[in-house]
């Protein structure tokens, strides 16, 4: 209990401190016009309320994503307490923050486009390819799983009405009128709802994790690897299994939907920097919920890791199922209550993350081929065949492509931290406040893809000297690059 509470202290103090160190490397300038006031266009660049803002993208960055992944990662143990407040607070919030206020002063410029501007033009085209699959990819994956549930809720039998086929076009049909209409027609109505359910919820575990009996393992056995079924070292999958929490790639795909509405550049921290804190804290307290309450459970023993595990997979050897734990806690913490919090947090959340994964796909895809999303026609070209696309994919069992999408994740994550530190270093600010964690991801994406079971399946050993293999050759870039340029702007 002792080491979450702390935890808790370190994220809250962590937005104060450091949060304001990195904000005044940036300068935000409040008179500097914003996208939305320069660009102003009903649909996409809209001024709003900063709290309706900040609760959107709280949204549209968690989903079930600090949820799920916390869940998962208090398997390795407490470790998983140190990464969720050493990662959220120097790096996922870091890198979110400032990827924003990069696109915020670059006229609300997606991802892909951030990135070419510093990394090159190949690049750019690489990230613009690789963006749109892994958003596809992640809409429509939130369109399978929660329909799955809500068929399970239902109990439609065999008819079609209340199926996972009805669901998913039901689902579908939301993510097309999600996409088309203007931002503040639906996701600015209801974004915001679902923002504070999600936050309530958290309040509620919060009170659960104080009340109802079991342990929470403190630091001191964070040193050793508790998963009961994984075969990856803890290090580096832990880094991968939290990525929501802690360091996303996905984040800096949905941060420019809001940069596009915010009203002045001094509210980036509190919007950006301040939504990445918020998560963290939401996934530090469902880590802490979930082992707590399974270390109370009488009916499976052994360690609080395995009566975890045993949980989500029901006592049998199925792929471990973190909503089940989600529904047991709501429901046995928080009542009746919790089961409405609990319907939001399985299906609600993860169908918020699919829409802005799907909107931001078509605002990629605009920037690319250059066309202006002010018209619904416009708008059409563009959505229809990431929509038929997506159709297609409903239908494709996506058990091995999901297990990449976390490393695709956090692998998008290193070319944001590069391209923020190249855009730093250009501007004469101190870098090294993206440049450490970029290495540290650099390190973790390198040494995952060669250890983990999907990947090449090579020795801890070994990956881990190939990690650091490609650390050096990212370091050595880099300085290279710096002196290069260095040089250049020498009289």
């Amino acid at each position: 209990m002792i080491s979450f509470v702390i935890s808790l202290i370190a994220l809250v103090l962590g937005y104060f401190l450091y949060g304001k160190f990195v904000e005044r490397i940036v300068g935000p300038d409040i008179n500097r016009k914003t996208p939305c006031y320069a660009s102003e266009d009903g649909v996409d660049f809209i001024p709003m309320p900063t709290w309706k803002v900040y609760l959107i993208q709280f949204l549209n960055i968690a989903g079930t994503g600090p949820i799920f992944g916390a869940i998962q990662g208090i398997l390795f143990g407490p470790a998983a307490f140190f990464w969720i407040v050493l990662g959220c607070i120097f790096g996922g919030a870091v890198h979110d923050y400032l990827s924003a206020m990069i696109s915020l002063r670059r006229n609300g410029a997606n991802l892909p486009e951030i990135i070419g501007d510093e990394l090159g033009s190949t690049t750019r085209f690489v990230m613009r390819i690789f963006a749109l699959v892994l958003l596809v990819l992640v809409g429509t994956v939130f369109c399978t799983t929660p329909a799955g549930l809500l068929e399970s809720m239902t109990s439609a039998g065999d008819g079609f009405i209340g199926s996972k086929l009805f669901w998913m076009f039901v689902i579908i049909a939301y993510y097309i009128l999600a996409t088309l209409l203007p931002i503040d027609k639906v996701i600015g109505r209801i974004y915001p709802v679902f923002g504070l359910a999600l936050l309530l919820m958290a309040l509620g575990m919060v009170a659960g994790i104080f009340i109802y009996e079991g342990n929470i393992p403190e630091i001191t056995e964070a040193f050793s690897n508790h998963h009961p079924a994984s075969s990856i070292p803890i290090f580096p999958g832990l880094c991968i299994t939290i990525a929501c929490g802690a360091v996303s790639g996905f984040h800096a795909t949905q941060s420019p939907m809001m940069t596009r509405c915010l009203k002045n550049e001094r509210l980036g921290r509190r919007v950006f920097y301040g939504a990445m804190i918020t998560e963290g804290v939401i996934a530090l307290v469902w880590a802490a919920a979930a082992i707590k309450f399974a270390d109370g459970i009488t009916e499976y023993s052994g360690t609080p890791y395995e009566k975890l595990w045993a949980l989500m997979t029901q006592g049998g050897t199925a792929n471990a199922n973190p909503a089940l734990i989600v529904n047991m806690v709501c429901h046995s913490w928080l009542g009746s209550v919790g089961a409405v919090l609990a319907i939001l947090g399985v299906v609600a959340a993860p169908i918020t993350s699919g829409d802005t994964a799907f909107r931001s796909a078509r605002l990629i895809a605009a920037d690319f081929l250059h066309l202006k999303q002010n018209k619904i026609v416009k708008r059409l070209i563009i959505s229809i065949p990431i929509f038929a696309i997506s159709v297609v994919l409903l239908f494709v069992k996506f058990d091995v492509l999901w297990r990449y999408f976390a490393w695709c994740n956090q692998t998008l994550s290193v070319f944001t931290f590069w391209a923020i530190t190249v855009w730093l270093a250009k501007a004469g600010k101190n870098y090294w406040v993206s440049l450490v964690p970029g290495l540290f991801m650099t390190y973790v994406c390198a040494t995952y893809i060669c250890v983990a079971p999907e990947g090449l399946t090579m020795p801890a050993t070994i990956s881990y000297c190939i990690g650091i293999v490609a650390l050096a050759i990212a370091i050595c870039w880099f300085f290279r690059w710096k002196k290069k340029i260095a040089e250049t702007d020498k009289p």
